[in-house]
């Protein structure tokens, strides 16, 4: 099975996961995804994720966050699509519920969040909305 938009996938496989209050999902490896679940880490809204090595294309085994068995995670959106890409300088970049949530944006120094962008002052792909 080829998915064509691989973010959008791995998205919707946490977003389900979370919801399902699964302990763990695991998703298709890239170096994009393994970007993504990082920024995930380091904006708490996930335990940790893990490289599994198998003989194929490897996968990311993502441990999801509660607190009292609420998801840490409560919302995902795609913002920037294979058929409708969306980019934004950095005097745009736009802010997810008043900065209680994180815009990621791929830019030319990776992906980083909106904040992160703010500072190093670039713009870029806004690829999606986690709160």
């Amino acid at each position: 099975m080829s998915v064509t938009d691989p973010i959008s996938d791995f998205l919707t496989r946490v977003r389900n996961a979370s919801k399902a209050k699964k302990v763990r999902v695991e998703i298709p490896s890239s170096g994009l995804k393994k970007e993504l679940a990082e920024i995930l880490k380091k904006e708490n809204f996930i335990h940790d994720f893990a490289m599994v090595e198998d003989n194929k294309q490897n996968t990311i085994r993502i441990h999801l966050k509660y607190s009292q068995g609420t998801p840490a995670i409560s919302g995902l959106r795609r913002i920037s699509k294979p058929g409708l890409r969306i980019y934004k300088g950095k005097d745009e970049l736009p802010r997810v519920l008043n900065g209680l949530g994180t815009a990621v944006i791929s830019t030319s120094k990776g992906l980083l969040t909106d904040k992160e962008a703010r500072k190093q002052s670039v713009g870029g792909e806004i690829i999606c909305f986690i709160w």
